[in-house]
């Protein structure tokens, strides 16, 4: 899609910033308290709990802190009753919005969403108006400055497993079924590929272009709504161009 990579490279950006603030580390841990709860506490039986742990190490959680999210989830150790919960709307220019928040209290989260989507031009809407509009694939990124062709990379790529290759400007996305990404990753990684990321997410079967002051508008709703406590993704089918995207990520 045209618009993801240069998404994915600001997100990433923010992520360390967020680091910083210690706010991933309440992202990260509530995701591994969803999984484990969803799809039990073995990460090998468990693709999401899996990619979450692998994610939480790169973002420097220590072990201990991981596995007390985990029994967290399996009722070994007490604390919020967190339930995963997806908001579907539309933000300006008609673009498909999705949000995947994880709460304690689905009303104060549905307010909270319901009021960035007003603030900004968008409309928060029923459940499964725009979540068939997604797909849940496995996704890797490597940067095209990790010395490998586009030509080599998918290759291996789809030697390993993977579903399909797309260049970006300065990412190649792979994309996996998502119970294969573990798999995948680490086969490319074993063939000396450098992995930026690789995450569960989910991806939009089309874009919908969308410029000017319009374009502005929604970028800003989707970062504040990436800014609320309870909010652990916000994935959009937008199509922008990168010269507003730098304008709306700008300081």
């Amino acid at each position: 899609m045209a618009g993801h990579s240069k998404w994915a490279q600001i997100k990433r950006k923010k992520a360390k910033v967020d680091a910083a603030r210690g706010k991933i580390f309440t992202r990260l841990s509530r995701e591994i308290i969803m999984a484990a709860r969803l799809g039990g506490a073995d990460p090998e039986a468990n693709p999401r709990l899996k990619a979450a742990i692998q994610r939480a190490r790169e973002a420097n959680i220590p072990f201990d802190n991981i596995q007390r999210a985990i029994q967290k989830a399996t009722g070994e150790l007490g604390g919020a009753a967190y339930e995963e919960v997806f908001y579907e709307g539309y933000g300006p220019g008609g673009v498909a919005i999705l949000v995947k928040a994880a709460t304690d209290n689905r009303n104060r989260t549905a307010s909270e969403v319901r009021h960035l989507f007003t603030k900004y031009g968008g409309s928060l809407g029923e459940a499964g108006c725009v979540a068939w509009l997604f797909q849940l694939k496995g996704l890797i990124l490597v940067g095209k400055n990790r010395g490998f062709s586009e030509d080599e990379l998918m290759l291996l790529a789809l030697e390993g497993g993977a579903e399909d290759l797309k260049a970006g400007e300065e990412l190649f996305e792979i994309t996996t079924a998502p119970e294969d990404l573990t798999r995948v990753k680490d086969f490319l990684v074993g063939q000396g590929v450098v992995v930026d990321e690789a995450e569960l997410t989910f991806i939009p079967q089309n874009t919908v272009p969308v410029e000017g002051e319009e374009a502005l508008r929604l970028l800003r709703l989707v970062e504040a709504l990436e800014e609320l406590d309870d909010v652990q993704e916000v994935y959009a089918n937008f199509d922008v161009p990168p010269e507003v995207m730098e304008e709306a990520t700008a300081g």
